[in-house]
């Protein structure tokens, strides 16, 4: 068994290199650029959006709020009729803000813990490398992408967008598990 507390380094230098291919992945690779589509008249598309006041969050229309209301007419008649659309607002301004970074590091960070965790109770010092590399790596790449397909299930993301941030996830689990191999303590 090896102490959370003596992984410090794998779980920061790991935490550290996902977000650098994170942002590798996700703003110089062009394999995420057509994730989202372009919304005709955008100028008139922005201008309803902004004359509803919407403030940061998630909107869903129509709107129901409760199984029985999804039974009234109405709503069955606005739902049919559509578009049925969910719609996220988000802070206006280009590119991630350094809160939004921030949050993410210490995403990463969670992750690099559990790993560590869980890798540090199944092994002990000295542990050979391809086996750190095969629970690291698993529990990292489970940790990365386990959520991702409700994505496309439940709030309408493309197939081809959940199936790319899976592959990165596998990206993400790999450099984890990678780093966790190198870095393990010696006997």
């Amino acid at each position: 068994m090896v102490s959370i507390s003596a992984l410090w380094l794998p779980i920061l230098v790991s935490a550290v290199a996902v977000f650098i291919v994170g942002f590798i992945m996700n703003m110089v690779l062009p394999h995420h650029r057509n994730d989202f589509s372009k919304v005709d008249n955008e100028d008139g598309f922005q201008d309803a959006l902004r004359s509803h006041n919407l403030t940061k969050g998630q909107y869903f229309v129509p709107y129901a709020n409760s199984s029985a209301s999804m039974k009234d007419p109405d709503y069955i008649k606005r739902a049919e009729k559509g578009p049925v659309a969910l719609v996220h607002v988000i802070d206006n301004g280009v590119g991630p803000k350094p809160q939004q970074l921030g949050i993410y590091f210490v995403e990463l960070l969670i992750i690099s813990l559990f790993v560590a965790y869980i890798s540090g109770m199944a092994f002990g010092p000295g542990t050979d490398y391809l086996q750190i590399f095969q629970i690291a790596g698993s529990v990292a790449v489970i940790a990365h992408i386990g959520a991702l397909i409700g994505n496309s299930v439940w709030w309408g993301f493309t197939w081809s967008s959940t199936f790319k941030h899976m592959f990165d996830g596998v990206i993400y689990g790999l450099v984890t598990a990678g780093i966790f191999g190198w870095l393990w303590p010696g006997m």
